[in-house]
């Protein structure tokens, strides 16, 4: 797959931005204004959550699944749904993981406290809860329910993997399918259930939310070694390695430890030992670790693409076609 995508492709936030309700009207609505420490935290992720990649990706799924026509009123409470779980995820992570700052801010936890943070994060999963059963759709309940059970796993995956596990490729996908992907997969296929869409639709979407968000990870974990940090306290310009810091090994590493033995004992030992975060990202600039792992999202992108063959045309399958393009192309 081609890393630029062709100028015919429209752009996917620009063919649904009539149909994302503004910010304020959002909260208000979701969050509602009796709990103005909570609605303060969703404020302040809500913002940082820029283009609003998920709400995108359901009201797209939605129009595509149609034939390029809008989504009904139910796959558009889906996409704001489905965009309050995601930030949910992010407030508990960030509290699991300690990270001190997302985009260059401060985490909410470092304002508020850890929990204060939960408790919102809690908070915005039972409003999602709420919101869901008024769908009156048990099928879309219980893809959403799996969707925010497979992110627990993941993360669970993440904490309590083995020495072993930790080297293995196919365990890296999983948790990565499980904390990022599973979320975006089954709120495709969620939003192709609600509007009606044959079996073969329903899993076309299924599928393409599941590479596509494979891909989306991958790049993220790419560009832990490549891109500038936004961390504050640390010199911009210079890879972040926040996932080494945290002790977790992602495809760059895994790939890195085939050519250098070494990388694997550290990974096993989870980078605990002075001097292994500088010594595995030297490592993994003179492997094939990075090449392998562009190639590796290049590869979940194309899957990601083909899945929508099954789906009729219309500007919004080519606006879904040009999110792989996108993912594959993110800087930050």
């Amino acid at each position: 797959m081609d890393a630029v995508p062709p100028p015919s492709l429209p752009d996917p936030f620009a063919l649904v931005s009539d149909q994302l309700r503004p910010l304020d009207e959002l909260l208000s609505d979701l969050v509602g204004s009796e709990h103005p420490v909570l609605t303060r935290v969703a404020q302040q992720f809500f913002d940082l959550s820029g283009k609003r990649f998920r709400s995108t990706l359901v009201l797209l799924a939605a129009m595509a699944a149609n034939g390029g026509r809008p989504g009904n009123a139910q796959q558009q409470q889906l996409a704001e749904i489905t965009e309050m779980i995601h930030a949910a995820s992010l407030l508990h992570d960030d509290v699991i993981d300690m990270t001190d700052t997302r985009r260059g801010a401060k985490s909410a936890h470092r304002i508020y406290g850890n929990k204060v943070a939960v408790l919102a994060g809690d908070f915005l999963l039972a409003r999602a809860s709420v919101l869901l059963s008024r769908l009156n759709d048990t099928r879309v309940v219980e893809l959403q329910a799996t969707a925010i059970e497979e992110m627990v796993q993941g993360e669970v995956m993440q904490l309590k993997a083995s020495p072993q596990e930790l080297l293995q490729m196919d365990h890296y996908v999983n948790k990565t399918y499980r904390k990022t992907a599973a979320l975006m997969s089954l709120a495709c296929q969620a939003s192709a259930k609600l509007g009606g869409c044959e079996p073969k639709v329903e899993a076309a979407l299924q599928a393409y939310g599941r590479h596509l968000g494979i891909a989306y990870q991958v790049v993220d974990d790419l560009l832990d070694f490549t891109g500038p940090s936004d961390t504050l306290g640390t010199t911009l310009g210079l890879p972040a390695l926040s996932h080494l810091k945290q002790g977790l090994a992602t495809a760059p590493t895994l790939f890195a430890a085939d050519e250098f033995p070494e990388v694997g004992a550290m990974v096993q030992r989870r980078f605990g030992e002075e001097g292994d975060v500088a010594a595995v990202s030297r490592l993994v600039a003179a492997s094939d670790g990075l090449p392998r792992t562009r190639e590796l999202a290049t590869n979940h992108a194309a899957q990601a693409a083909a899945a929508l063959g099954v789906l009729p045309p219309s500007a919004a399958r080519d606006a879904l076609l040009r999110l792989c393009f996108d993912v594959l192309n993110r800087k930050a």
